[in-house]
């Protein structure tokens, strides 16, 4: 993807892996410059307001007016498992309707508002990436311990957005990648409690730069689909 104006953009730069993410774009020569958003940015994100997602969307497409940039790579490194609101479901019985809530409006409907304000700004001809973290636990398929009903369904939901987004993708731009990703267990807060024994938990900074290479071994085939940081597709 080396192109001399490229930039990426990594929303969700606050959490550790949209940090490590990056990190890493802001060192990596294939891209003029690496930009990061996020709740705490100047230009901030906030998936409680959408016209806040729309000024961060134009505050891109000024920059890259004024600056001959196009935006050639776009993360989504957003997510939200537990909190205040609840925390992921045992069983049925523990459905709660106030943390089904906040969990779709995070993974799901912010991110779909991402797609709505900046897949625009990816450009027409050449190669360009929109990459959205999920999780393997969204997969339908490979679903075989049941739990967490709002966290795997609102990241299959998910799923179902970017493959959707990136058949429209790719009739404005045939050489458009839009896939879902699967980062592994990351040493992150949003994993922290769950990371039990037996889990290959790993640093940010490790699954940011595997994330990152498999992104740059992509071809126009593989948009639509779930891939994992080994580069392995998984079922949807």
């Amino acid at each position: 993807m080396a192109v001399s104006n490229a930039l990426a953009v990594v929303i969700g730069s606050g959490g550790g892996l949209g940090a490590a993410l990056l990190g890493q774009l802001e060192r990596d020569a294939n891209f003029s410059q690496g930009l990061g958003l996020s709740r705490g940015t100047e230009v901030s994100v906030n998936y409680l307001d959408e016209s806040s997602i729309a000024k961060a969307a134009q505050s891109i497409a000024s920059l890259c007016a004024t600056s001959n940039l196009q935006l050639r790579l776009l993360l989504v490194a957003t997510g939200f498992l537990h909190g205040e609101q609840g925390q992921p479901e045992r069983s049925f019985t523990n459905l709660d309707a106030g943390y089904l809530a906040q969990v779709f409006q995070i993974n799901t409907l912010g991110p779909a508002l991402v797609m709505k304000h900046f897949l625009p700004l990816l450009p027409k001809t050449g190669r360009c990436v929109a990459g959205f973290v999920s999780a393997k636990v969204g997969s339908i398929g490979d679903n075989a311990l049941g739990g967490w009903y709002g966290y795997r369904a609102s990241k299959a939901a998910l799923n179902q957005l970017v493959k959707t987004a990136s058949i429209e993708l790719t009739r404005r731009n045939k050489d458009s990648i839009c896939v879902s990703l699967h980062p592994g267990t990351v040493d992150t807060a949003l994993s922290g409690p769950f990371a039990k024994t037996g889990l290959n938990v790993r640093p940010a900074s490790e699954a940011a730069n595997d994330l990152l290479t498999v992104l740059a071994d992509l071809n126009p085939g593989d948009t639509g689909c779930l891939v994992d940081y080994r580069g392995q597709k998984l079922p949807f």
